[in-house]
């Protein structure tokens, strides 16, 4: 791969404990080079989101890039100094809010195509970069950019060891969640509720919450986010058997008419929905629903088989994927456009793409 040349640095930040000292030390490094070639350099501080933002732009994840990023503008400008301002540039973005960022691979080809954009050569990383918050990234992605011909390091920073731990401290919310999770499963599988099996399964849940409880559920729980997509959930039930039942009698009258009138189809769409238990639940959905096969998912690209013309129009109209949308995302998802109306808007995906950069400074 031909190495990458350009006067620039990019800084990829999340909310970490050496993120400070990482804007430290790329103004440093920033500052030396504008020193040694008596050129101006720019510094380019970027946050990839990892949440796709396309119904609801003013989500707290949003919000909270945004806010790291002011942060991160207000230590550069205070470890420039009056005198070096001039030398070095410094600006701050949003990247990848309109791109599914699921992989290593996907993150590095946002950062790569961002940096190439701007002119930009070395890459710098907060060594405690972790962009999902719960996987690992930042060796994979450094090695995709070294691959794409940039020159990588890691930000040479002091900060604590910390090994992540099998066993980490819960609350009593995520106690008592997992308590009465595995008290309902007991329940489910006993088939009863009589006096022995709620006593037998409150023993279970306890005993299994008491052994488990450090190492299940132990991200933060958010009650009344939960018991709102509960409550969501259990108004689309209803109403995936209502759609099963109706495909189901749609079908029949295709199988008993005389002409069978059937014409199969493979289509492909990519769904409004992230994340693998959306994602999960929609290609089930589907499956469910007579007339439709879900065949393939790829993050969130869906190959489909439809039987009948009035099957796949169901499916590009979108009904159930709105309605899985509204069960994880709420009311405010119903907004989204459907499949068949995204098709009709792929020529503006290019201008989608600049809107990355609209927060720029």
């Amino acid at each position: 791969m031909v190495p990458v040349t350009g006067t620039g640095y990019l800084v990829p930040v999340s909310e970490s404990r050496s993120v400070r000292n990482t804007v430290r030390y790329a103004v440093e490094q920033a500052t030396d080079r504008a020193a040694e070639t008596g050129e101006s350099v720019t510094l380019r501080f970027v946050y990839p989101l990892s949440k796709r933002l396309s119904f609801d732009e003013g989500t707290g994840e949003a919000e909270h890039a945004r806010s790291l990023l002011d942060r991160v503008e207000a230590w550069a400008d205070e470890d420039l100094g009056a005198d070096t301002e001039a030398a070095v540039e410094v600006y701050t973005s949003l990247v990848g809010t309109r791109e599914y960022l699921f992989s290593p691979s996907d993150y590095a080809d946002v950062l790569a195509e961002y940096a190439r954009t701007h002119g930009i050569d070395v890459v710098v990383f907060d060594p405690d970069f972790d962009p999902l918050g719960t996987t690992p990234l930042l060796p994979p992605i450094e090695n995709e950019l070294r691959r794409a011909g940039f020159e990588v390091e890691e930000a040479a920073v002091a900060r604590p060891r910390r090994g992540t731990l099998l066993v980490r401290r819960g609350t009593i919310a995520q106690f008592l969640g997992l308590a009465t999770i595995s008290t309902l499963f007991y329940l489910l599988l006993a088939g009863s509720l009589a006096p022995f099996e709620l006593a037998t399964g409150t023993i279970s849940g306890l005993v299994v919450a008491t052994a488990l409880w450090g190492i299940s559920l132990t991200t933060p729980i958010q009650p009344t986010q939960t018991a709102g997509r509960v409550g969501r959930l259990l108004l689309y039930i209803p109403y995936l058997l209502w759609e099963v039942v109706v495909a189901n009698l749609k079908i029949a009258y295709v199988v008993l008419h005389p002409d069978l009138p059937i014409d199969p189809e493979v289509v492909e769409f990519d769904a409004a929905v992230w994340s693998a238990l959306p994602v999960t639940t929609l290609a089930n959905s589907i499956t469910l629903t007579p007339g439709t096969v879900t065949v393939d998912v790829t993050r969130r690209h869906f190959t489909v088989h439809a039987l009948t013309r009035d099957s796949k129009a169901g499916l590009l109209g979108g009904s159930l994927e709105r309605a899985v949308r509204f069960v994880f995302y709420g009311r405010a998802a119903s907004r989204i456009p459907s499949p068949l109306e995204r098709r009709g808007t792929d020529e503006a995906s290019e201008e989608s793409r600049e809107s990355d950069e609209a927060v720029e400074r």
